[in-house]
């Protein structure tokens, strides 16, 4: 599927974590959300590595890495990509989050600044600005009703299972505004990750974990403005976040930049991946010139 892509797993925070890593380079770390794994970068993944070593996990509890029933606080989750980084002998890395791993890169970014070369968050808006869209936004709370389900026990599991996970299914094609970004093998992968056991609670589990005030350590921390240089990425037809969640960021981010991609839903990565590979290269543009002429150099 993808040449020179290496699965493996490491020792990380009192967990076993799966991992694909591909390329060589400056280390770049791709984090996924829900209810995904490392699959949806695919298409990312045989990009970058032409300029970057990437590495794409599976996030604590899904697909192959280790599901235990604890540690879905947001700082926990964020000790997991420093201790990841660590593991592969690295202090900095430019950091790509989706969705739920765009609040793991966003709260990278503000608790460990010195531990991001770069910031690229897609379709998922600073924890600032949705904290204030709960409070204000109707329309955002309508949108994210969801959140009170999965509070509950059992059911979101049984509603999730039912009819061989069809809900999977509709969450990324019915969702999705160019139907064919998804393959029904894409679509059973999605699934057999999900139904792995211990899986789909564990999922749920970052949800719940915020319910219970798992995030409250990231909002105190949103006062600080993020310095690092920070590229969003935003599918502008997402059915749960809001393209109003993106206004005002830089009241938070000093040096940003926006990239707006019209009739595209939240699953933008895997829905335009041209473009939204084209976006993060240009950004990353003087890094990839850089180890090119160090590259040249060493010749």
């Amino acid at each position: 599927m993808i040449d020179g892509l290496q699965h493996g797993y490491i020792q990380v925070n009192g967990i076993r974590m799966h991992y694909v890593a591909a390329g060589e380079g400056p280390p770049l770390l791709l984090l996924h959300g829900f209810p995904e794994f490392w699959y949806s970068w695919r298409h990312q993944i045989a990009a970058l590595s032409r300029h970057f070593t990437v590495i794409a996990p599976d996030m604590r509890g899904y697909n192959e890495t280790d599901k235990p029933n604890w540690g879905y606080e947001v700082d926990v989750l964020v000790s997991d990509m420093i201790e990841l980084l660590h593991r592969f002998g690295y202090e900095r890395a430019i950091v790509v989050g989706h969705d739920w791993g765009g609040a793991i890169a966003w709260a990278l970014a503000i608790t460990y600044p010195h531990r991001v070369e770069r910031l690229i968050v897609l379709n998922c808006p600073h924890p600032a600005l949705f904290t204030q869209a709960l409070r204000s936004n109707p329309r955002q709370m309508l949108r994210s009703l969801y959140f009170g389900l999965f509070q509950l026990p059992w059911l979101p599991e049984a509603l999730i299972r039912a009819n061989d996970y069809a809900l999977i299914d509709q969450i990324f094609r019915g969702q999705s505004i160019r139907k064919d970004a998804f393959s029904a093998e894409d679509i059973e992968m999605f699934k057999d990750a999900i139904s792995k056991p211990g899986a789909l609670t564990a999922a749920l589990n970052w949800y719940r974990a915020v319910g219970r005030g798992g995030g409250l350590s990231l909002r105190r921390g949103v006062e600080n403005r993020i310095e690092t240089p920070t590229l969003l990425i935003w599918g502008e037809e997402d059915q749960a976040l809001g393209k109003e969640l993106t206004y005002n960021t830089d009241q938070f981010v000093s040096n940003l930049q926006v990239r707006y991609i019209p009739q595209c839903s939240h699953w933008v990565q895997q829905e335009q991946p041209e473009l939204v590979n084209r976006y993060i290269i240009e950004f990353l543009d003087d890094l990839i010139e850089k180890e090119r002429l160090i590259a040249s150099d060493d010749q």
